[in-house]
C-alpha cells in the first residue's frame, strides 16, 4: 500500500504531452486516496451511521465522520466525508471524500474530493470537483484562508495561503505561492507551477487572464486573455482584453509596465482616449506634439502647471450640476399649481364674503334709520299725562 507522500510523487510525475503541463492531478488522485482510505486501520469497512462522536455533529454517508472523538459542530454528507476528523470542529463536507483527512477547524468543502488531502489547513472554502484537492496545510497556518470556487480551482495548492480562485481551473497549479486572486476560467492557471513560491500578490480578472504566469509577482491584469506574455515579470498593470497578446504573437515578458488597450492588443490599439483631470496642461508645444505634465514626486499626471508655463490654458471651474429629477420636479410643479388654484379660490371666496358683509351692513343701517323714524312717530302720538288735584 502506498503512503500519501508516495501517491503525491507518483501523481506529480504525470505530464500532458499535448499541453506540456502537469496532469490535472485530481483525476488520478481521487481513486487512489479513496482506495487508501478504505484500507486504513481506522476506517470502517461497513456503514455505521449510528457512530458520531463529539457533539453537535451531523453525518450522512458511508464512513462519514466515523472517527469523531472531540470534534464539534461538523457536517459530513458523502462517502468518507470527514472520515478521519478526530478533533476538528466547525467543518462542512458535502460530497464523496470531502475533507476526508481533515483534523483542522472551520473548513468548507463542496464537491467530490474537494479538500480531500487537507489535514491542518484552516478556514478554507472549496466548491467544485477536486477543488483544492492537494491542500494539506500545516500547524504554522500555511494552507489556510484560501477560497476556491470551480472545478480544479487551486487544485495543486499545498501550503499557499490567502489565495482566492473563482472559475474552472483558476490558479489550478498554484502550490505554495500566497495572496493571489484569480477570477475567470483558467485565470492564473500556471501560477507557481514550479512550486518556487515566487508568484505571489498577483490579481487576474478575466478568462485565461495571466494564463502563462509562473514566477511573476505583483501583477494586475484585467481582461480576457490579457497578460499572456507575462511569465516571470513583476509589478505590471494591464487593462483590456488581449493586452500583451498582440494578436497571437506575444510581445515578450516585461517588468514595471502599464498597458491600457495599447498596440500590444492587435498592432493598432484604441482609436481614441479620454482621460479626465489633465486639462490644465500647456498644449500644444508645436505640431502634433502635446505636452502632458508629470509630478515626479507623486506620479500625478496633469498637475497644475506653474504660472510662467507657456501656452498654459486655464479652464474655469465648472459649476456643480444638479442631478436631473424630472419626476420629482413634475410632482413639485403639480403641487405648486394646486396650491395656487387653492389660494385663488380662497381669495374669490373672501371677496364674495366681503360683498355679503357690506350688503348686510347697508341693510342694518337702513333698518336702524327706519326704527328711529317709527320711534319718533310713536312719541308724537303718545297722550299728555294729566295732573289730578286732591280736594
Amino acid at each position: 500500500m502506498y503512503s500519501l507522500n508516495q501517491i503525491n510523487k507518483l501523481v506529480s510525475c504525470g505530464r500532458d504531452p499535448a499541453r506540456s503541463l502537469p496532469f490535472r492531478r485530481g483525476f488520478l488522485l481521487i481513486p487512489l486516496i479513496l482506495v487508501w482510505l478504505a484500507f486504513t486501520p481506522t476506517a470502517h469497512t461497513t456503514p455505521d451511521p449510528g457512530f458520531v462522536g463529539g457533539s453537535l455533529n451531523t453525518a450522512d454517508g458511508d464512513n462519514a465522520l466515523t472517527n469523531a472523538l472531540t470534534a464539534t459542530a461538523n457536517g459530513a454528507f458523502g462517502w468518507f466525508s470527514l472520515s478521519q476528523d478526530f478533533t476538528g470542529s466547525f467543518n462542512t463536507g458535502v460530497g464523496a471524500g470531502t475533507l476526508a483527512l481533515n483534523h483542522a477547524d472551520a473548513n468548507t468543502a463542496v464537491g467530490t474530493a474537494a479538500l480531500i488531502l487537507n489535514v491542518d489547513g484552516t478556514r478554507n472554502t472549496a466548491c467544485g470537483v477536486a477543488a483544492m484537492v492537494n491542500n494539506a496545510g500545516d500547524l504554522a497556518g500555511n494552507g489556510s484562508f484560501n477560497g476556491a470556487v470551480g472545478a480544479f480551482a487551486l487544485n495543486a495548492n499545498t501550503s499557499g495561503f490567502s489565495n482566492n480562485a473563482m472559475g474552472d481551473s483558476a490558479l489550478e497549479l498554484n502550490d505554495i505561492a500566497a495572496e493571489n486572486t484569480a477570477i475567470g476560467d483558467l485565470a492564473l492557471r500556471n501560477n507557481d507551477a514550479t512550486g518556487s513560491g515566487e508568484a505571489s500578490f498577483n490579481t487576474a480578472v478575466g478568462s485565461s487572464a495571466a494564463f502563462n504566469n509562473v514566477t511573476g509577482s505583483s501583477n494586475t491584469v484585467v481582461g480576457a486573455h490579457a497578460g499572456s506574455n507575462i511569465a516571470g515579470g513583476f509589478n505590471n498593470t494591464y487593462i483590456g482584453q488581449f493586452v500583451g497578446d498582440n494578436n497571437g504573437t506575444p510581445i515578450g515578458d516585461e517588468d514595471l509596465t502599464i498597458r491600457i488597450a495599447d498596440l500590444s492588443v492587435d498592432g493598432f490599439g484604441s482609436a481614441a482616449c479620454f482621460i479626465g483631470g489633465i486639462f490644465n496642461n500647456p498644449q500644444p508645444v508645436g505640431g502634433s506634439v502635446v505636452a502632458v505634465t508629470l509630478n515626479l514626486d507623486t506620479d500625478q499626471l496633469g498637475f497644475e502647471p506653474s504660472a510662467d508655463a507657456p501656452n498654459a490654458p486655464h479652464r474655469a471651474a465648472p459649476q456643480p450640476r444638479m442631478r436631473p429629477q424630472a419626476g420629482h420636479q413634475a410632482m413639485l410643479n403639480n403641487g405648486v399649481g394646486k396650491l395656487q388654484a387653492t389660494v385663488a379660490h380662497q381669495q374669490t371666496t373672501i371677496e364674495q364674503q366681503q360683498k355679503q358683509i357690506d350688503a348686510l351692513t347697508a341693510q342694518l343701517k337702513e333698518q336702524a334709520a327706519q326704527i328711529q323714524k317709527v320711534s319718533a312717530q310713536v312719541e308724537m302720538i303718545r297722550p299728555t299725562p294729566r295732573v289730578v288735584n286732591n280736594q
